[in-house]
């Protein structure tokens, strides 16, 4: 997905909500309210290419645990994905799970940390390795796994004076409603809009995040966000008025998933 499309997409949103604000409130009734909070805990790996199987060989044992802890309703999900798009300092592989509590995050951390056999992506040696915590209150999925599926991450940055509630309005306006679509007729298998829980970085940053089983699934994806611009031919300034783009990054990747 070019670096652009979701900027043009989300300033379309950021628009909407600006003429909202203008309406009655009697007629400003939003379909997309917020979720229980998902907390998902991803461990970042860069892997020398040397070791990528390695990693491999690791997912075996910890998939094992993670099962367990899907099983007994600890976590809701779990997985791991290889980078498609490389850049010289980033990650190549990394680890997930999501629970409905910190505490199921932590509980499942805590039995890695305490088994640390080849089930550790350490036992590839890694070359960096770097933890992140997220939180969502928007996100949907198709109960089941996943394998090979194609994982698309926009990184965006809020701007210091954005509204506090500004992932909220262009989350509820109109991204959630699309990718709600796109869960519907089977382009996209799990989708999250994603905030730091931990802020290991400064805040203000989210994410949208989409898995597709298909490659074509992307450009499906793509072409949904267009034909939404073209239905409301609206300028991004709003969206400008939110988001510092020059903080706005893309990642593509493969993995493999599963879901409660």
């Amino acid at each position: 997905m070019s670096k652009r499309l979701w900027s043009v997409f989300a300033g379309l949103c950021g628009l909407l909500v600006l003429m909202a604000c203008v309406v009655p409130s009697g007629a400003q009734m939003a379909e997309v309210k917020q979720k229980p909070a998902m907390y998902s805990y991803i461990g970042n790996w860069q892997i020398p290419r040397a070791h990528w199987t390695d990693m491999e060989k690791g997912a075996t044992a910890r998939n094992a645990l993670m099962e367990k802890a899907r099983a007994d309703g600890t976590i809701i999900g779990y997985g791991d994905d290889i980078n498609l798009v490389h850049t010289a300092d980033g990650w190549t592989h990394d680890t997930w799970w999501s629970a409905m509590s910190m505490a199921g995050l932590v509980k499942v951390l805590d039995q890695l940390m305490t088994g640390e056999t080849s089930a550790s992506p350490n036992a590839a040696s890694p070359t960096k390795h770097w933890d992140e915590v997220f939180v969502s209150h928007y996100y949907n999925w198709k109960p089941g796994a996943y394998k090979g599926a194609y994982v698309h991450v926009s990184e965006y940055k809020l701007k210091a004076d954005a509204p506090d509630d500004a992932v909220d309005l262009l989350a509820q306006h109109m991204v959630v409603p699309m990718l709600e679509k796109l869960v519907a007729d089977g382009t996209v298998t799990e989708y999250e809009i994603d905030e730091m829980a931990i802020h290991t970085s400064a805040p203000g940053m989210f994410a949208i995040v989409y898995v597709t089983p298909t490659p074509e699934g992307l450009d499906t994806v793509q072409a949904a966000v267009r034909d939404s611009v073209k239905a409301h031919p609206l300028s991004g300034d709003a969206f400008g008025s939110f988001v510092d783009d020059s903080g706005h990054r893309d990642e593509l990747g493969k993995g493999n998933g599963v879901f409660k």
